[in-house]
């Protein structure tokens, strides 16, 4: 009798073909994308948690917005949203303001102190990515790069800048 609820051996073949292999792999490495953002993110700033830094990034690489447009990219209702960006204003990383014309609309921009914990958090990542990078085979390097970028762009993600502008150059 064979256990269903086993875990696969991390290299065998997923049963649902290409696309779910491909998806078990991305989930995969997902994993380790998630622990080094925490990792990150705990020497950076202790209090934050990743949703939270998540805003300050679409902050960061989008520039000022709207809560709606906010709890939109976050993918969370705006009174969430608004808990958030609450917290974080609080903590001095994010300023709001309600724009004259109209008063309803609270739009949220990052502080320079908010802008900060995004690049040093970043910069961070970065060379624990390098370090990862710099284990994996040459010849598959590319590739990787290729398959990242179409990836990030079906997500409808920014690239991220090679570099952190030093300092913030805004």
């Amino acid at each position: 009798m064979t256990d269903d609820h086993a875990p696969s051996e991390p290299d065998a073949p997923n049963r649902g073909g290409p696309e779910e292999d491909l998806v078990t792999a991305v989930l995969t490495a997902s994993r380790v994308l998630v622990s080094l953002s925490v990792r990150s993110l705990g020497e950076v700033a202790e209090s934050l948690t990743l949703p939270q830094f998540r805003m300050l990034v679409l902050l960061h690489s989008r520039g000022a917005m709207s809560l709606s447009r906010l709890a939109e990219h976050l993918a969370v209702n705006p009174s969430t949203a608004m808990r958030m960006l609450e917290r974080l204003t609080a903590a001095g990383m994010v300023v709001r303001d309600t724009r004259p014309e109209d008063r309803r609309e609270v739009r949220a921009a990052l502080t320079e102190q908010g802008a900060r914990t995004v690049v040093e958090a970043t910069e961070r990542r970065r060379e624990e990515i390098r370090r990862i990078v710099q284990a994996m085979p040459a010849r598959q390097r590319s590739a990787m790069v290729q398959a990242l970028r179409a990836f990030a762009e079906a997500g409808a993600e920014p690239a991220a800048p090679d570099r952190q502008p030093e300092p913030l150059d805004w």
